[in-house]
């Protein structure tokens, strides 16, 4: 147990470093897209969507190769790698002369951002199947902290520059990489290692694996439908707040800074409590739910303020994503945790490919003078649909759920050295 601390400690401080990095740069892109697009809001929209969309298509292109690299070769020398490459991504960003380069900048940033499948591969390997669904919820507290320090830290930097963030994030990102040079342990044991197979290390082979477990498939479509709804938020959070309630960097820092206090209160403290006493099927029950009333709220706000209200008790549904990873990741055998994830990963990043674009799409419309009606909540109600569904989705699928008890095939070890 003792070796298991650092390594976990490790990688929730390189998450927490890492979306740090992240939300220095969430109060200020938009503006910067908007600086590129000449001031036009609708136009802005579109294109910062489809910056989302890229690189969640570099995720879901790349991560199922990470993930199986990681289950090939370690999980250490798959996110080191991935995170030196972060750190030198943020600084050509910085320097972008222009919109194409900036793109390149997104591409690069979404291909190194695919080591999410190593990291959550990481902690499946340390935590006992008990913990797990726990444990993952110490990803979304190191979102939520590096979400209380970066997005307030970032709308500050941006009155020094627009580009000034990217270069606190590319040196935060850089000194992490080199504590983890030297702190992180391998948790990949040899006898889990399996030999390397292009077939489950394409976006397609991975997906087409997951045939092979019953219960993830049964729990994919709600992940995923949760996932597209949950792509509102940096899709159209400071365009939304900006153009309703006039909110600039700082307003939009601030407001960022108090989603992330409240998001590590939940994944870091609540959700132990919560799936300690529901079980994680109840949990995940009652996360989506919420998570329903919680967009409706959203869309529905006229003042700025009713926003933290929503944020305080909406901030609940955070429980569903840690439950149902824990549920999935009980699907599977010990050596195929990070072919699991790195499938997961893609159908995320596949969800955040049209996730933004369907969110920036029904916003620019719906605040321009061809749409029928003046909606600018419109993507949190779509939000709302997409959870609802899911919400239905998982009540179906979870009564049949059964977690994964036989031993690891033996159908691919790695050959020995000796």
């Amino acid at each position: 147990m003792s070796g298991r601390r650092p390594a976990l400690g490790f990688i929730f401080i390189t998450l927490t470093l890492d979306i740090l990095g992240i939300g220095l740069i969430v109060p200020i892109l938009p503006e910067l897209i908007e600086q590129y697009q000449g001031g036009d809001l609708e136009s802005a929209s579109t294109t910062y969507g489809l910056l989302h969309a890229t690189y969640a298509l570099m995720q879901f292109l790349f991560a199922p190769l990470i993930g199986s690299l990681s289950d090939r070769f370690g999980r250490r020398p798959v996110i080191l790698i991935s995170l030196f490459g972060a750190g030198l991504d943020y600084l050509l960003i910085a320097y972008a002369p222009n919109l194409t380069w900036f793109v390149i900048g997104r591409v690069i940033a979404g291909i190194t951002g695919a080591n999410f499948a190593a990291g959550t591969a990481y902690i499946a390997d340390i935590s006992p199947p008990e913990k797990r669904a726990a444990n993952f919820g110490l990803i979304g507290a190191a979102f939520g902290l590096g979400f209380i320090i970066g997005p307030a830290l970032g709308g500050w930097l941006g009155d020094f520059g627009l580009r000034v963030p990217f270069l606190a994030a590319g040196a935060l990102t850089l000194i992490n990489w080199l504590y983890g040079l030297f702190v992180l342990p391998e948790s990949l044991a040899p006898e889990n290692k399996r030999v390397f197979s292009w077939a489950k290390s394409n976006p397609v082979g991975s997906l087409m694996a997951l045939r092979q477990f019953p219960n993830v498939l049964g729990l994919i479509s709600t992940t995923f439908l949760f996932t597209m709804g949950h792509q509102v938020y940096p899709a159209i959070w400071v365009l939304y707040t900006g153009y309703r309630y006039g909110w600039d960097t700082k307003d939009n820092g601030l407001s960022l800074a108090f989603v992330g206090v409240m998001t590590a209160i939940v994944q870091g403290g609540l959700t132990r409590m919560v799936v300690g006493k529901l079980g994680e099927m109840k949990a995940a029950l009652y996360g989506l739910g919420l998570s329903v009333a919680m967009y409706v709220c959203y869309g529905l706000c006229s003042q700025g303020w009713m926003i933290y209200l929503c944020i305080l008790v909406g901030s609940l549904s955070g429980v569903a994503g840690p439950a149902v990873q824990g549920i999935l990741s009980r699907s599977v055998a010990p050596d195929q945790q990070g072919g699991l994830q790195g499938a997961l990963t893609s159908l995320a990043s596949v969800a955040g490919i049209i996730g933004p674009l369907m969110c920036t799409s029904l916003f620019g419309y719906f605040i321009s003078d061809r749409a029928p009606v003046h909606l600018p909540g419109a993507a949190f109600f779509a939000s709302a649909l997409l959870s609802l569904v899911a919400l239905g989705l998982a009540v179906r699928m979870l009564r049949h759920f059964t977690p994964h008890s036989a031993p690891a095939p033996e159908s691919s070890p790695v050959p020995s050295s000796h």
